[in-house]
């Protein structure tokens, strides 16, 4: 099914009415799209999450002997399929404080994450479901969002020394950034960022009145509140700086036995309150999340499904 974000809410209506516990419940996020919560006792010790949204386009899938093929396989549709598969063979053991949570709107800001922390919902433990090549992350950089605008003066292009380009602006400011110097974190490596969305729609033949554009930074321990004063400190008559949401760099729950290591992509895991610890761990690679040939192995899935077991099993 088609859930790239935004176009998620058939998608979850069906989950909610195909796949078998003793409690369902759908939630509403509040821009048409759905939460889903699956639970087999009212009162879960174990909550395993991930999401039903995917990046576009959407690629339907493609079934191998030894994997699938297709959006959302290891991003996050075999994420939540694999947990699900996992509740159902607790359940059979007898076991009943369990759930399992499927979000919306994950990557575009965790709008499904943020929906259910405002229901109150609390548990001991959640365990979120991101390609992790079933390693439990330890540590995970953060982020930080921003949205610029360069202001210059028009003029014609022959005389650029009577106007002021954006675009130019916008290139010094990217030779500046560049050259910031942040600091190299041991545990997460270098801060990281991107830009998206730019636009300058100005003719050739005139200095860019305006160019606009987001840009994405990817934080970590020793850089997260240095980004911040950075970008503050860039703001002026020129450059309008306006930060627009994002998450610190954190430490997660690793178990003994379980290999771990640090990853460099977000997750709800910030979003999602009431959890006294939280996990993250999940098959398929994050190399090829996001990308047109993104798969996920029928090997890595099985995998996925005896480690959250076992994962419930020393927790419990």
């Amino acid at each position: 099914m088609d859930s790239t974000t935004g176009r998620e809410r058939g998608m979850g209506r069906w989950l909610a009415e195909h796949l078998n516990a003793p409690y369902v419940e759908v939630i509403e996020v509040g821009n048409d799209t759905l939460d889903v919560l699956l639970r087999w006792s009212k009162t879960p010790r174990v909550v395993f999450c991930s999401h039903m949204d995917t990046v576009p386009p959407y690629i339907p899938p493609t079934f191998l002997e030894d994997r699938v093929l297709g959006r959302g396989t290891c991003d996050a549709k075999g994420q939540f399929y694999a947990m699900y598969r996992a509740c159902l063979h607790l359940a059979a053991a007898g076991h009943t404080d369990m759930a399992l949570l499927i979000l919306s709107g994950e990557e575009t800001g965790s709008w499904g994450a943020k929906a259910f922390s405002k229901t109150g919902f609390t548990a001991p433990l959640l365990v979120v479901g991101e390609p992790t090549e079933n390693k439990m992350v330890s540590a995970c950089k953060g982020t930080k969002r921003f949205d610029l605008t360069f202001l210059g003066t028009p003029f014609h292009s022959g005389y650029p020394d009577r106007g002021v380009s954006a675009v130019d602006l916008f290139m010094d400011f990217m030779q500046a950034l560049r050259e910031a110097g942040f600091t190299d974190d041991p545990e997460l490596g270098a801060t990281t960022w991107n830009v998206g969305r730019l636009v300058s729609d100005n003719p050739q033949n005139i200095l860019s009145p305006e160019l606009t554009c987001k840009l994405y930074f990817r934080t970590t321990f020793a850089s997260d509140a240095a980004v911040t004063a950075w970008m503050q400190a860039r703001a002026s008559d020129r450059v309008r700086v306006e930060e627009i949401g994002g998450d610190a760099p954190a430490r997660y729950l690793t178990l003994p036995g379980f290999p771990a290591a640090p990853v460099a992509f977000g997750s709800d895991a910030p979003h999602l309150t009431g959890f006294a610890q939280k996990i993250i761990c999940g098959p398929g690679s994050i190399t090829v999340a996001h990308r047109d040939d993104e798969f996920l192995t029928r090997a890595d899935f099985e995998e996925a499904i005896n480690i959250y077991v076992k994962i419930y099993e020393s927790y419990h």
